[in-house]
């Protein structure tokens, strides 16, 4: 799902940036990308710290069921 969200980032970052290119490229285009872009990283961030939060979760509980069935 993540893989999604950053390809939906990615083309909606690259049709932006393409309609912002076709009367030439100003100072305003130039902010507008670059906004653009920190807002994808930090979309992607988002979802990499999520999914290494889920990931520590899931091997923390097999830690536990594992001490559980030792027990």
């Amino acid at each position: 799902m993540d893989d999604l969200k950053k390809g939906m980032r990615e083309g909606e970052e690259s049709t932006k940036e393409a309609w912002r290119n076709r009367d030439g490229d100003d100072l305003a285009d130039k902010v507008g990308n670059i906004g653009d872009d920190i807002k994808k990283n930090l979309g992607n961030l988002g979802d990499d710290a999520g999914n290494a939060a889920d990931n520590a979760d899931d091997s923390m509980n097999r830690g536990q069921n594992e001490v559980d069935r030792q027990v």
